[in-house]
C-alpha cells in the first residue's frame, strides 16, 4: 500500500515511442512536493523510492526551524548559553556550510536568519524595517559567530540571539542523502525537490533532460540541462517578494548588507552535490557574476547560468567534466 501523503503516477515522455513510461513517486516535505523518477521497467526502484521519501521526513524533522523538537531548533535554544553536541551528520552539513560561507565572502550564510525574520520574509509577511533594525540583526549574522568543536562534535554561538536556518541548503542536502540510499541499487532515477533542486542518478548517454524555466516568462526556458549524475539548482526572486512604494523587494537576502538582493534574476548551478549546487544557487544570487566567475575559476566542475537583471541573454561560467556533468544548452529565442 502506499503511504499516508505518498503518490505514486506514470507519465509518457513526449514524442517518444509507447512503451517510454516514467513512474513517479512523490512526498510532501519541507514546504515543497519531493519526487523521485524512474524507468516504468524498474519495479524495484519504487519500493527504494519510498524508503528515500522516508528519510526526508526524518531529515526535515531534524531539520526544520519551524518545529519545536527538531534538533535545529534545539541548536537555536542552546548553543548561545553553552556547547551543543549534534549528530554526526548533521554536524558534517554545519561544517560543508561554514566552508561555503569562508568560499564565497559571506553570500552563503545559515546565520542570516535574523535578517529574513527582521524583513517579515519568514512568515512570508514582507515590511520594510528601520535601519536600526537592520543594524541590530546584522549584528547576529556571520560565519564567525558560529563556533564548530571537532573533537566534541558540538556547536556553540558566539553571542545571544544568533540562530541558523538551513532553508538555503537543506533540499539539496535531503537530496544527497536520498541519492546515497539508491545509487548502486537502481540504474537511472531523478530526484526533485519542487522546481529548484534537482539531482540525477546516471542518466545514460542523452542524460536526464531538464528545462530552466525563464525567471520572467514561464512559458519559455532559459535553457535545457543535461544532467549525468549531477546536480542543478536555481535561485530567483519570483516566488517569494513584497512591493512597497514602486519598489520589489525579494526574500534573498545578502548577508553582509543586510538588504535584498536585486542584481541577478536567475542563477542555476550544475555540480555533483545538490547541496552545494543549492547554497551556490543562492550565494551566487547574492554575489552576481564577479562571485561564480572566481568561485568556477577556483573549483573545477562546477558550472554556472546566471541572466542578470534587465539582460537579454544568460551568460555561462566554469566548464562541465563530461564524466559527471552534462551539456548546457542555452536557448534565447
Amino acid at each position: 500500500m502506499l503511504k499516508r501523503r505518498e503518490i505514486l503516477t506514470f507519465s509518457q515522455t513526449r514524442h517518444a515511442p509507447p512503451e517510454s513510461y516514467w513512474q513517479h513517486v512523490s512526498r510532501p516535505a519541507m514546504a515543497c512536493r519531493f519526487e523521485v523518477t524512474l524507468p516504468f521497467e524498474d519495479q524495484t526502484g519504487v519500493r527504494l523510492a519510498r524508503q528515500a521519501l522516508d528519510e526526508v521526513d526524518r531529515l526535515e524533522q531534524q531539520l526544520s526551524i519551524f518545529r519545536e523538537s527538531s534538533e535545529v531548533s534545539f541548536i537555536n535554544r542552546q548553543a548561545s548559553e553553552g556547547p551543543a553536541r549534534v549528530e554526526e551528520s548533521l554536524f558534517s552539513l554545519l561544517r560543508l556550510c561554514q566552508e561555503l560561507c569562508r568560499e564565497t565572502a559571506g553570500a552563503f550564510d545559515i546565520t542570516s536568519g535574523a535578517l529574513s525574520r527582521c524583513w517579515g520574509f519568514l512568515k512570508r509577511q514582507g515590511r520594510i524595517p528601520e535601519p536600526h533594525e537592520i543594524e541590530r540583526a546584522k549584528a547576529l549574522v556571520g560565519g564567525d559567530k558560529l563556533l564548530l568543536d571537532c573533537e566534541s562534535r558540538a556547536i556553540r554561538f558566539a553571542r545571544p540571539g544568533v540562530e541558523i536556518n538551513l532553508g538555503s541548503i537543506g533540499k539539496g542536502y535531503a537530496l544527497d542523502r536520498i541519492a546515497a540510499t539508491m545509487r548502486g541499487r537502481v540504474r537511472s532515477a531523478l530526484l526533485s525537490a519542487g522546481s529548484s533542486s534537482i539531482l540525477a542518478i546516471g542518466g545514460g548517454n542523452n542524460g536526464w533532460a531538464v528545462g530552466v524555466r525563464h525567471p520572467l516568462n514561464k512559458e519559455r526556458r532559459l535553457a535545457v540541462a543535461r544532467l549525468r549524475d549531477a546536480a542543478l539548482s536555481t535561485s530567483g526572486g519570483e516566488e517569494q517578494f513584497f512591493e512597497y512604494g514602486g519598489n520589489r523587494y525579494g526574500h534573498i537576502i545578502d548577508p553582509r548588507t543586510g538588504m535584498p538582493t536585486d542584481r541577478v534574476a536567475s542563477v542555476t548551478v550544475i555540480a555533483p552535490s545538490a547541496a552545494v549546487t543549492d547554497a551556490l544557487a543562492t550565494a551566487f544570487y547574492v554575489g552576481g557574476p564577479e562571485l561564480a566567475a572566481g568561485y568556477c575559476g577556483a573549483h573545477p566542475g562546477v558550472l554556472v547560468l546566471m541572466l542578470e537583471s534587465g539582460a537579454e541573454h544568460p551568460v555561462l561560467f566554469g566548464a562541465n567534466n563530461p564524466c559527471e556533468l552534462g551539456e548546457v544548452e542555452v536557448i534565447n529565442e
